[in-house]
């Protein structure tokens, strides 16, 4: 009794914080449903709309004022190519410090992970100052190649905690076939790591396709903004009004970040347990 009255109680606190969580997400998707004129909707009239307006979803996507499709097109190709870079420099990096002999590995590796403690704020002047030098401004390669979140020491000690899972014993019989480094890493250990490999590239979708302040910065022309900062404009321009339309460039904003979590939920759940990262 006592046994399943626990387990009860802890099913009961697990319902509790996924209702938090799933709440205001509902409650965001329901009042893009609402009338574009129509009041903050309360409890009463949250589920009750006049009829529901998907053509919401149309008029900001279609707003004659914004390319909308252009701030997504951007927003695609600096997420892409800030996760590429990602996985490319975390696995060589961990590679190395899982795999590799060299005096004062731990030391650098500790020295590595102390990174994590610098706030990314601290970097955007430095970061900003570069990037205007190389004249990469309002750029592609200034949106991606010194991103602050292409911070590589959070995904290499993720990695690097996962290739000490991989038996030593499949890079030795890849160096009896005449295998290097290189080729160990990619035909080896990348394949039997694919659920870190997939934890790592989640977290970095969702840190660049969501961050505000570094695409403000780096860029000036509407043409180049991302899907987060180009909304933002049309956020302002309802401030305080039109609470439905907001909603629905939040939704149209949070729906991939959503698709790609549950895409990658398996590999990333296991990811994460396999890696020692808990809470």
């Amino acid at each position: 009794m006592m046994r399943k009255l626990t387990l009860t109680l802890h099913y009961a606190v697990l319902i509790a914080i996924a209702l938090t969580t799933i709440v205001p997400f509902v409650w965001m998707v329901m009042t893009s449903l609402h009338a574009p004129n129509a009041q903050i909707p309360t409890m009463q009239t949250l589920f009750r709309p006049d009829r529901l307006h998907f053509e919401n979803y149309k008029y900001v996507l279609t707003f004659g004022e914004l390319p909308v499709w252009r701030f997504a097109l951007n927003s695609l190709i600096t997420t892409t190519g800030v996760v590429v870079f990602q996985l490319i420099i975390c696995s060589l990096a961990a590679y190395a410090f899982a795999r590799m002999e060299f005096r004062g590995r731990d030391l650098l590796f500790f020295i590595f992970l102390l990174t994590m403690m610098i706030p990314a704020q601290v970097l955007i002047v430095p970061l900003f100052v570069t990037v205007q030098k190389f004249g990469w401004l309002d750029t592609y390669l200034g949106l991606i190649v010194p991103y602050p979140y292409l911070s590589t020491a959070f995904g290499t000690f993720l990695l690097r905690q996962y290739f000490l899972t991989i038996p030593r014993a499949l890079d030795d019989a890849a160096r009896v076939d005449g295998c290097g480094d290189l080729r160990i890493l990619c035909h080896v250990i990348l394949p039997s790591a694919k659920p870190a490999l997939a934890t790592v590239a989640a977290f970095a979708f969702i840190w660049t396709w969501t961050d505000f302040y570094w695409p403000l910065l780096a860029t000036s022309s509407t043409t180049m903004r991302t899907l987060e900062v180009g909304l933002s404009i049309f956020s302002d321009a309802y401030s305080g009004t039109r609470w439905s339309l907001q909603m629905t460039a939040a939704v149209i904003v949070l729906v991939p970040v959503l698709i790609v979590f549950l895409a990658m939920q398996r590999f990333f759940i296991r990811g994460a347990v396999m890696t020692g990262i808990k809470g």
